[in-house]
């Protein structure tokens, strides 16, 4: 962890925070790399099954430190390839959401921009207060894009809105979100925590290794043939198949009673 990234764990939940508040939780490259390798170590530890990314404060992540980009100190590499490598370890944060073997939730409040949208588009769920905003804002700095955005925009809204989102750089409030599918739920901006908790709970309390392999599924379906995700359906459904928890949930199906899982 770094001081611009905090790490809490409650009941399985690991609730990750951006705190910059001051910045609206617009990170240092420093900070995305500390935020990368926070999620390494909460993505290799097996008593925890869900995690939670917000931001402290009245925003979610603003992104990158424009003042830095300003002063033109973002990276302290002198050569392309240097800043390039250096981008790309903080960019990690992304595809750890993305790929970790457990569920990812987003809890946005307030702003999501630039890498924050990215951050926030990298994970499995997000849940938006009734105040939330996104935007690229990529454009507004002359940059292309980094954190995975344009890979996950396009996926989420399709190609033709991800270019205009990105091109002309337009802000989205939380029901325009949810109406594209950038959000899946949109909650009253007092409620926000209370419903993210409670998702997440419900979440930990699943079936962590049936988890897993839907998540490998769903993430192969992007971009793999139907021929290919079949395949991976049958080892991981056959997988499934031989833990104690699908026969518990077998059992509690038949008997009519809440499945008890224990991820194993």
């Amino acid at each position: 962890m770094t001081s611009e990234v905090n790490l809490s764990v409650h009941e399985r939940v690991a609730t990750v925070t951006l705190h910059r508040p001051e910045k609206l939780n617009a990170l240092t490259t420093a900070g995305f790399v500390g935020l990368s390798r926070t999620l390494a170590e909460v993505a290799a530890n097996d008593d925890i099954g869900v995690v939670i990314v917000t931001g402290a404060g009245r925003a979610f992540c603003a992104g990158g430190d424009v003042a830095s980009m300003a002063a033109d100190r973002e990276f302290s590499e002198p050569t392309l390839e240097g800043r390039a490598q250096r981008l790309r370890e903080a960019m990690e944060c992304a595809r750890l959401l993305h790929d970790m073997p457990k569920p990812t939730l987003a809890m946005v409040r307030g702003a999501a921009a630039g890498a924050g949208l990215s951050i926030a588009l990298s994970c499995d769920l997000r849940i938006a207060s009734a105040s939330a905003r996104f935007i690229t804002a990529f454009k507004e700095v002359a940059y292309s894009g980094d954190f995975g955005g344009s890979y996950f925009l396009t996926r989420l809204v399709g190609p033709a809105k991800a270019k205009e989102l990105y091109f002309l750089s337009d802000k989205l409030d939380a029901e325009q979100a949810l109406q594209l599918g950038i959000v899946n739920r949109v909650v009253a901006d007092t409620g926000l925590e209370q419903e993210t908790q409670a998702l997440a709970a419900r979440l930990a309390a699943g079936p962590g290794i049936a988890y897993r392999y839907m998540k490998r599924n769903l993430n192969a379906a992007e971009t793999g043939s139907l021929a290919e995700v079949m395949d991976l359906e049958a080892w991981h459904h056959t997988r499934c198949g031989m833990t104690e928890d699908h026969l518990e949930g077998a059992r509690a199906f038949v008997e009519k009673r809440k499945p008890l899982f224990k991820r194993r």
